[in-house]
């Protein structure tokens, strides 16, 4: 048996992939780390199960290495960049070409030509937003200073390629500063196609193709490989061609179901199949010999570090950011994963006709070297100094009323709740009757039949005859809470667009739904009826998993990391349903390094937003320190009889999936849950 062999290659690949990453993170180390690991046991050097030479190995690193790009591209939130531009382009230039500098240094330095050292500063120059996932749960992603970070990511990435376009064909020899001309104005040209006519072919073929994801799906696709594509037709790394695609469509999809799972086939498939092909290109003698002879691996990492801090502390001055700002924005600048890497490798590929590489194998393992310090670093660094950045000020700190739900005025409080699972109805009706009769509104019972060609068929009438007796039942059990109710029977393709339809049509306030299984509550799982409903709805949808009747509720718990508007929305819903039944705990967990004027800052925000409400007065603040966020909040879920969450989104880092204390959470409580997620934002 040959372990070259395709299907054998293939499985070894996935075997790793499901295996490695998740042990490395129970050591707290990054999941890539493994991969690269698992690479150099397995390759050549080793255990030669795994030869890069291979044509399987090749195109999945190939796929691997565009998509990697790719999904840079999308997640450089342009909005934020918009809200900042010129500071971001500010800190992007200084965060560029302070790194730049040095690395060109560092490379003369020891002895590597003009174009090499230009390459090396363009791999220093980049960064990758590991961090981001820690910013966003403190919810200090407003701050201006992670703004700006945040927004630098494009000017820095960009760049970066842009560079290392020119040093590629630069190195392929006979290169004439005509050619040079000739190149950038062909690479000004594609960049322009590509962002501009993907952007609106885009956004055109979403419009007409409407629901149907699966094509939405496939045009991505094929949009990122035409990219690629057409980058090597004008002799441009194709890595190039993949980043500005991820860009151009980026605003196409938004936060769709689409793009998440575009990142979610990349962050389990072909990403790691990319950095499981990186370590088999390591050469362990010559890794070790690298790292015998340090010079150059610390002369890199000093000089990316030091120039790296040297450009926010430039920010700092020219902003006036406080020295909690400056270290943020240093952090958060620091790891080195996703362009760097995916560069290095097509520098070290890319071969002149006399058969020498842009940079060698000293230079390769230097970068790799540099990924595993920043990509722990950055991370470590951030969650020091970020709990320090001042809270963005509460929406409900001025004389504005705050609500859950828009109502309109001419329409009266209105909860749809679709209902199927005859176990769980009975709870569904009743926390939406008490919901409704708070508000002096009604609830709209609905159940979906799924569509047939012909709708005289028997499994469409007996489907019918189901929906009507589950109607019966919910409108019984409506009108012992005296809530006025009109339940819906509606014949449908699908019943995510039933659900969001018929909440349309009904002029809905809010959508009630019930799930059985919490772990399946993730934006990255295919087909899910709850994230598609969570994605089009045009009011907050409320998902529940209730072990009790809402009537016997005693204590709702809350977990607020921050005061944003769906935090204090989650509050406002537990208040809600408590009534004067229950008592609401909001629960605020922080790590050691929050300082004591934070946290009275926070609850001073806190009780202020409590005490302007109309509401009963039964909630209280609990503060807890525990850098475990998602173990203290499970604990304290124990002595309560429902928790309230919020909808918090699934972001990759450097292509691998990251996850969010939300989701721990969900996986780690046993009691009653409420997940409160928000409509799409416009």
């Amino acid at each position: 048996m040959s372990f070259d062999s395709p299907i054998i290659t293939f499985t070894v690949l996935l075997a790793v992939i499901f295996t490695i990453p998740p042990i490395f993170e129970r050591l707290k180390l990054p999941g890539l780390v493994g991969l690269l690991l698992a690479g150099v046991i397995l390759g050549p050097n080793a255990l030669k199960l795994l030869n890069p030479e291979t044509d399987t190995i090749k195109l999945l690193s190939d796929i691997g290495k565009v998509y990697l790009m790719f999904v840079a591209g999308l997640e450089i939130d342009l909005a934020q960049f918009r809200q900042t531009r010129n500071r971001s382009i500010g800190f992007g230039s200084l965060t560029f070409l302070v790194p730049m500098i040095a690395g060109i240094l560092v490379g003369r330095m020891f002895n590597f030509g003009w174009n090499a050292s230009v390459l090396i500063g363009s791999l220093l120059a980049s960064h990758t937003l590991l961090a981001y996932p820690i910013v966003s749960r403190l919810g200090v992603v407003t701050n201006e200073a992670v703004t700006v970070t945040i927004g630098a990511t494009i000017f820095t990435d960009t760049g970066a390629l842009l560079v290392l376009a020119v040093c590629a064909g630069i190195h392929g020899g006979d290169f004439t500063a005509g050619k040079l001309v000739t190149l950038l104005v062909g690479l000004a040209l594609y960049s322009l196609v590509i962002l501009v006519g993907f952007d609106r072919a885009g956004k055109e073929f979403f419009r007409r193709s409407g629901d149907e994801q699966s094509n939405q799906f496939l045009f991505i696709l094929l949009a990122l490989f035409l990219a690629s594509v057409g980058a090597q037709v004008i002799g441009v790394e194709k890595i190039v061609g993949a980043f500005l695609a991820g860009l151009a469509v980026n605003d196409v999809l938004g936060r769709s179901p689409v793009k998440e799972k575009v990142e979610f086939v990349g962050s389990v498939l072909f990403i790691p199949c990319f950095f499981v092909d990186m370590g088999l290109l390591i050469n362990i003698p010559a890794f070790i010999k690298t790292l015998s002879s340090i010079a150059l691996t610390l002369a890199i990492v000093v000089a990316l570090i030091g120039s790296k801090f040297l450009a926010a502390f430039f920010a700092k001055l020219l902003y006036r950011y406080n020295r909690d700002e400056l270290l943020t924005m240093w952090s958060l600048s620091l790891p080195q994963v996703a362009a760097t890497l995916a560069a290095a490798l097509v520098a070290y590929e890319t071969v002149n006709p006399a058969g020498e590489r842009l940079i060698g194998e000293e230079v390769l393992n230097s970068v790799i070297v540099l990924m595993l310090v920043t990509s722990i670093a950055g991370p470590m660094i951030t969650a020091r100094f970020a709990p320090r950045l001042p809270l963005p000020k509460a929406d409900e700190s001025d004389d504005r009323s705050f609500t859950v739900w828009q109502e309109a005025d001419d329409h009266p409080f209105t909860v749809v709740v679709p209902i199927y699972n005859p176990n769980s109805q009975r709870y569904l009706i009743e926390m939406a009757a008490l919901l409704a009769s708070h508000e002096g509104g009604r609830i709209v019972p609905l159940s979906v039949a799924i569509a047939h060609v012909h709708m005289d068929d028997p499994n469409l009438i007996t489907a019918l005859a189901d929906c009507d007796r589950r109607l019966r039942e919910a409108v019984a059990i409506s009108e012992s809470f005296g809530v006025k109710t009109t339940p819906i029977a509606r014949i449908d393709d699908q019943v995510a667009l039933a659900i969001s339809r018929a909440s349309r049509e009904q002029n809905a306030s809010l959508v009630v739904m019930g799930w059985g299984d919490p772990w399946r509550i993730r934006a990255r799982v295919f087909g899910s009826i709850i994230d598609s409903v969570f994605w089009s709805s045009h009011c907050p949808v409320a998902v529940t998993r209730l072990l009790s009747s809402p009537i016997e509720f005693r204590s709702i718990l809350v977990p607020a990391g921050n005061l944003s508007e769906s935090t204090l929305a989650a509050i406002q819903f537990a208040r809600i349903l408590a009534g004067d039944r229950a008592s609401v705990v909001i629960l605020h967990v922080h790590d050691r390094y929050v300082s004591p004027q934070k946290l009275d800052v926070f609850k001073f925000q806190l009780s202020r937003f409590l005490a302007k409400s109309s509401l009963p007065a039964n909630a209280s603040i609990r503060v807890v320190a525990d850098d475990n966020v998602s173990g203290a909040i499970v604990h304290e879920a124990k002595n309560h009889d429902l928790t309230v969450l919020r909808s918090v989104r699934y972001r990759t880092a450097g292509g691998l999936g990251v996850s969010e204390v939300t989701t721990r959470v969900l996986k780690g409580l046993t009691g009653s849950i409420v997940l409160l997620g928000e409509p799409r934002r416009y």
